[in-house]
């Protein structure tokens, strides 16, 4: 890859940020031992989890989409999703975790996803546009086209400028979805990890139940 900047004195990447990168996959483990706990608490409601599927579907689906088409450390991606917002997979992340904070029904999920959203993935999107900006020559200028989080209703085509890296996308050679990049990302993970908590959902209150009373 071409077009990278260089700095005679580059700044560090800050503390917060290299610890947040770090620590988002356990806090994740955390937080899902915390939904399994309130599922034991509250009986989900059916309406709820029904209601739930109206964001957590979407939010994989756009996490799919985007995997398909980002190839990390080697293009600056600007096509498919990339085109109407700069991070479509932390977008599909957040509508997963408000519908299972809608599904449970529970403020106590809600705020801890809220505050580990704000905590983790702030500095993890500041760290990753510090290397962009540095990398890319075209990053500013996608910037100053495509918002950060909450996507553009009509997708802009981005031309980025020769030996970005990513000239070939926008003339159609790899702009398009991509199954390999998908596999390759192993973004189907995160749909096998909502099947298992939707079966939590429904099943594991009603087991726990029948376990505790033959313990008994």
């Amino acid at each position: 890859m071409t077009g990278r900047r260089t700095s005679s004195n580059p700044r560090p990447t800050p503390r917060w940020q290299r610890v947040a990168r770090r620590i988002r996959v356990p806090l994740g483990f955390v937080t899902a031992a915390l939904y399994v706990f309130e599922i034991w608490r509250h009986e989900p409601r059916p309406t709820a989890i029904a209601c739930s599927l109206a964001l957590v579907l979407p939010g994989l689906c756009l996490r799919g989409y985007a995997s398909g088409y980002v190839k990390k450390n080697r293009e600056l991606t600007m096509t498919g999703p990339y085109a109407r917002t700069r991070n479509p997979l932390y977008l599909g992340s957040m509508l997963i975790a408000a519908g299972f904070a809608l599904a449970l029904l529970s403020w106590a999920v809600a705020v801890v996803l809220a505050a580990g959203f704000a905590m983790i993935y702030i500095p993890v999107i500041a760290s990753e546009e510090r290397f962009l900006r540095a990398t890319f020559p075209g990053f500013d200028e996608y910037c100053r086209l495509v918002p950060r989080l909450i996507p553009r209703l009509r997708a802009h085509r981005c031309v980025p400028p020769a030996g970005s890296g990513a000239a070939d996308a926008a003339n159609g050679g790899t702009g398009g979805f991509s199954l390999a990049l998908y596999l390759k990302h192993r973004e189907y993970n995160a749909a096998i990890g909502a099947g298992l908590l939707y079966l939590c959902l429904l099943f594991l209150r009603p087991l726990l139940q029948v376990i505790v009373s033959a313990v008994r």
